[in-house]
C-alpha cells in the first residue's frame, strides 16, 4: 500500500505517528496509546489516541501485532519516517574517538577493514559489515604442474605471499612440455603484474609475433590466466562482525526471524551484490526488509555507505545489518563517519 506524504498528514497526527516510532525504536516494543497519554507529550485522551493511531493503520503506516494493543511501524512508516522525518544526530565525540582509535591502529590495510567491521558492530548493537576493496593479486610465480592426462594444477604466488590453487581441465592430447613451457613464459615475462594486466600483455605479445610459445602453450596460458581472472571477479570479499549482538533478550520471541537473517549473512555473495548496489549512492543507503528481495523474509535492515580512495574513487561498501528497529538517528551518521574515516587510509 502506498504511503502519504507526511505533508498531508495533520501536525497532530504527525506528532503521535512520530512518537510511535521513535518509542518502539527505543526499545522494540509497540507503543499503546496509554503509554502515549501518560508521558504527557500528547494533550490528547486516550481514546482520541486511538483514534489517531487508528487512522495511521489504515493508512498501511502503523501495524497492531495480534499479542499487543499498542502499534508498531510498518516498512511503509518506517520509510516515510526515515526519508521526511527523522531527525539525524551527529556522533558524539566518544563514537568518532573510538572509530578513528580502532582504525588508526598499526598494521596492513586488512587490519583496519576487520576493525571497521568491529566497531561498527560494538556501537550499533548489529552486525558491522565491510565490502573490501576488490584488488587483484600481482604475480610472483605462476606455475602449472600435470597431475594426469587432462588435468593440471595450477599454482598461484602473489607478490602478497599468499598462495592460491586451481584446477585446470585440458585437452587429453596436451603434451607435458608444452605445460611446463607456459608455466616458465608467465613466471618469465608476466611476473608483477595483475592478472588483467598479465592478459593484456601476452595477447599484445603473441598478437606482435614476440612471443616464442607454440600453439600448445599459447592456449594453456591463456587457459591459466581466464581461470584467475574469472575466479578474483567472482569472490565475495566481505567481513561481518557482530552476528551474536543479533542474538539479544529481544530476539527471543523472534527466532525465526533472526534465524533468517543469520542464513542471509552466511550467504556472503547475496549480500555483495546488496552492498554492491550502494557503490555509486551520493549519501548512506538505507534498506528496509521487504525493499531488498535478500532480507525480505527476515524482514531486517541495512545502512550501508560507500567509501573512497583519496582520488574519490569507490572502492567498497561499509554498513550495518540488523533488526527494522536500528536506531536510525544515531546509525546513519556513524555508518558516514566511519566510511569517511576508512576512505583516509585506503590509497
Amino acid at each position: 500500500m502506498p504511503t502519504q506524504p507526511v505533508i498531508e498528514i495533520s501536525a497532530r497526527t504527525r506528532e503521535i505517528f512520530r512518537l510511535v516510532v521513535e518509542g518502539y525504536l527505543a526499545n522494540g516494543q509497540p507503543v499503546g496509546s496509554k503509554t502515549l497519554a501518560g508521558a504527557g507529550q500528547v494533550n490528547l485522551s486516550p481514546a482520541s489516541i486511538r483514534s489517531v493511531l487508528s487512522d495511521l493503520e489504515s493508512l498501511g503506516l502503523l501495524a497492531a501485532p495480534h499479542t499487543s494493543a499498542g502499534r508498531m511501524p510498518t516498512e511503509s512508516g518506517l520509510r516515510l519516517f526515515i526519508d521526511g522525518m527523522m531527525q539525524v544526530a551527529e556522533p558524539t565525540a566518544e563514537e568518532r574517538a573510538a572509530i578513528e582509535r580502532r582504525l588508526g591502529e598499526p598494521g596492513p590495510i586488512e587490519q583496519a577493514l576487520e576493525a571497521t567491521s568491529a566497531v561498527l558492530s560494538d556501537l550499533s548493537a548489529a552486525a558491522g559489515v565491510v565490502m573490501v576493496p576488490r584488488r587483484e593479486p600481482r604475480l610472483r610465480q605462476f606455475s602449472m604442474i600435470s597431475l594426469s592426462p587432462g588435468e593440471a594444477l595450477a599454482v598461484l604466488v602473489g607478490e602478497d605471499g599468499q598462495v592460491e590453487n586451481r584446477l585446470l581441465k585440458l585437452p587429453a592430447e596436451i603434451p607435458p612440455s608444452a605445460i611446463e613451457e607456459a608455466s616458465n613464459y608467465i613466471s618469465a615475462h608476466l611476473a608483477g603484474r595483475t592478472l588483467g594486466e598479465a592478459a593484456q600483455a601476452m595477447r599484445a605479445q603473441i598478437a606482435s609475433g614476440q612471443s616464442a610459445l607454440d600453439e600448445a602453450s599459447r592456449d594453456l596460458v591463456e587457459r591459466g590466466l581466464a581461470v584467475w581472472s574469472e575466479d578474483a571477479a567472482r569472490r565475495p570479499v566481505l567481513i561481518v562482525r557482530g552476528q551474536a549482538n543479533l542474538l539479544d533478550e529481544s530476539a527471543i520471541g523472534d527466532l525465526e526471524r533472526v534465524r533468517s537473517l543469520l542464513d542471509d549473512l552466511e550467504s556472503k555473495q547475496s549480500v555483495v551484490e546488496l552492498l554492491d548496489s550502494a557503490r555509486e549512492a551520493d549519501a548512506t543507503r538505507i534498506f528496509i526488509g521487504s525493499e531488498n528481495r535478500l532480507f525480505a523474509l527476515s524482514g531486517s535492515a541495512v545502512i550501508a555507505s560507500p567509501y573512497r580512495d583519496r582520488g574519490g574513487k569507490v572502492v567498497g561498501v561499509v554498513g550495518v545489518i540488523g533488526p527494522t528497529r536500528l536506531n536510525y538517528a544515531r546509525v546513519v551518521p556513524m555508518v558516514d563517519f566511519t566510511a569517511q574515516s576508512l576512505g583516509k587510509l585506503i590509497g
